[in-house]
């Protein structure tokens, strides 16, 4: 269990870090990447899960709750050696949360100076945690849950690749994630990567910082387990799909 918790602790404080660190940059004020756009975005995200992937690697880097029920649904063990079980589900998923909010805090502190000087209480919000470019309920959790389908199934699929690609092809799915549904809700696709620091920023003593919109952090958690339960179900039927050769 500390093998499995220290594993998955380490790959999402780094998945984290780098994450929210591209958003600290593109958006704070007097960053050097202020204004770098959505694609620098989606590809720093990109890149923090191929350092997250590669750091948890031993324990299959998972990295997010929705991609853990994801796998226990879909009948697969959570990495070799480690079965699908209620209590190593649940050290996953804490070890994942502390990650997320460890990554956070330390993305706070190497941005600080930024932080003070961001007039904008929902810029520093939108470092932290996600949010609707149009608030509606409803679509929100739908395209939460479909840009987390993609990524749960497709990253069930490759484990049945010869593919060596690895935490590559996972961090250009990500990548393509973003640049194709990120769009109306900033995808979180991981409910750790936005409870994670949103409580962190309601703990933090920031100045200025405003509300940690409580009121739609269900959606980016609700949104993207619905999205990894409905990719593990519908792995079971892949098998049935033909495929050529």
């Amino acid at each position: 269990m500390g093998s499995i918790f220290f594993s998955e602790f380490m790959g999402t404080t780094l998945l984290l870090l780098l994450g929210l660190g591209v958003g600290a940059n593109v958006s704070l004020a007097g960053a050097k990447g202020k204004g770098g756009g959505w694609l620098l975005v989606n590809f720093g995200w990109g890149l923090a899960v191929f350092a997250g992937v590669y750091a948890a690697a031993p324990t299959g880097a998972h990295l997010n709750p929705a991609v853990s029920t994801g796998l226990w649904i879909a009948g697969q063990d959570f990495a070799p050696g480690i079965p699908a079980t209620l209590p190593h589900f649940a050290t996953y998923v804490l070890a994942q949360l502390l990650g997320a909010m460890f990554g956070a805090l330390l993305t706070y502190l190497a941005y600080k100076k930024h932080f003070d000087t961001e007039p904008d209480p929902a810029t520093k919000l939108g470092v932290f945690a996600t949010g609707p470019a149009i608030p509606t309920p409803a679509w929100n959790t739908i395209t939460e849950a479909l840009a987390t389908f993609v990524l749960v199934y497709v990253v069930l699929l490759f484990g049945n690749t010869p593919s060596g690609l690895g935490p590559l092809a996972v961090a250009m799915l990500v990548v393509g994630i973003g640049a194709s549904l990120g769009g109306p809700t900033g995808y979180a696709i991981n409910p750790a990567r936005d409870l994670g620091p949103r409580i962190l920023h309601a703990l933090l003593p920031m100045k200025g910082k405003g509300t940690s919109n409580w009121s739609y952090a269900w959606i980016p958690v609700a949104g993207p387990l619905l999205g990894g339960a409905i990719a593990g179900a519908l792995y079971h039927l892949t098998p049935l799909i033909p495929t050529a050769g």
